[in-house]
């Protein structure tokens, strides 16, 4: 698909990597204001494709008593002001069916969680209402069987399928990412490599899930050399403090010099 499908995105005939960025979950409309705000500075310095990422609830959490978000309307209302305030377009997951249309209303690309990519109906309800769906590739799936997930969408009437890469899991407490598996993936569509997720160390003995921020720049480095379409980030300006998935988050002020740096390697790459 052609990125200026997506309503408000920029810099589309730079030839850089597209940037998925922003913190895991909305907390609040401060926050989530004051991270996109920064990001947007830094992507149109850099002239990066950008979509503003905040998930409006986490579904998926390792224990009952962690935070699941401020209020499903309440978050995604924010997304939206996030979008018509900055004039940036907006993703967030999706976790049921009921979740597609109503999301729908307020962002420009819903995102399937990599634990949920095989389920159909709910992958048929985002696609049917035609917007871009971002498949997160299961940590359990080969880069192969992400064919048939990217099929469901096009099947249900929608040809604007991504696909993104979150690592697969080796042993119970890592993940590592196969980038044998990004030429694979670009046949079937656009393909994303999830950075800080790939970095996650989950199923931990406190249930918190634990990560290494300190190699986000390795992964990242990485994928922009295999020739991966976007990049997908999560950023905080206070990650130890965040309300989810703060182990694993960039620090908002990392984010200039290491875009800058990913920037530079694309621009070589392009001239191979």
């Amino acid at each position: 698909m052609n990125l200026n499908e997506i309503p408000k995105i920029k810099h589309t005939n730079s030839n850089n990597f597209f940037l998925l960025a922003g913190p895991c979950a909305i907390e609040g409309e401060e926050m989530a204001m004051r991270i996109a705000e920064k990001v947007i500075a830094i992507t149109d310095k850099l002239e990066i494709p950008y979509i503003f990422k905040g998930s409006f609830k986490k579904a998926n959490r390792s224990r009952i008593d962690s935070f699941t978000g401020i209020g499903d309307e309440k978050a995604l209302k924010i997304l939206e002001k996030v979008s018509n305030a900055f004039d940036v377009p907006t993703v967030t997951d999706i976790h049921e069916i009921s979740d597609a249309e109503m999301a729908a209303q307020y962002v420009d690309v819903l995102q399937i969680p990599a634990f949920l990519v095989r389920q159909t109906d709910l992958v048929v309800a985002a696609a049917q209402t035609g917007k871009v769906v971002n498949l997160k590739k299961g940590q359990f799936m080969s880069p192969e069987a992400m064919k048939h997930a990217v099929q469901k969408v096009k099947d249900a009437g929608n040809n604007k399928a991504w696909i993104t890469d979150r690592g697969t899991m080796f042993g119970y407490q890592d993940m590592i990412v196969d980038f044998r598996g990004i030429p694979t993936m670009r046949q079937y569509a656009p393909t994303i490599l999830d950075v800080t997720h790939s970095l996650q160390q989950p199923n931990q003995s406190i249930g918190v899930t634990g990560g290494r921020p300190d190699m986000i720049e390795t992964i990242a480095r990485a994928g922009v050399v295999n020739n991966v379409d976007g990049l997908f980030i999560e950023t905080h300006f206070d990650p130890a403090n965040a309300k989810s998935d703060g182990a694993n988050m960039l620090h908002l002020d990392n984010l200039e010099k290491l875009l800058t740096n990913l920037v530079a390697i694309r621009k070589v790459v392009n001239s191979l």
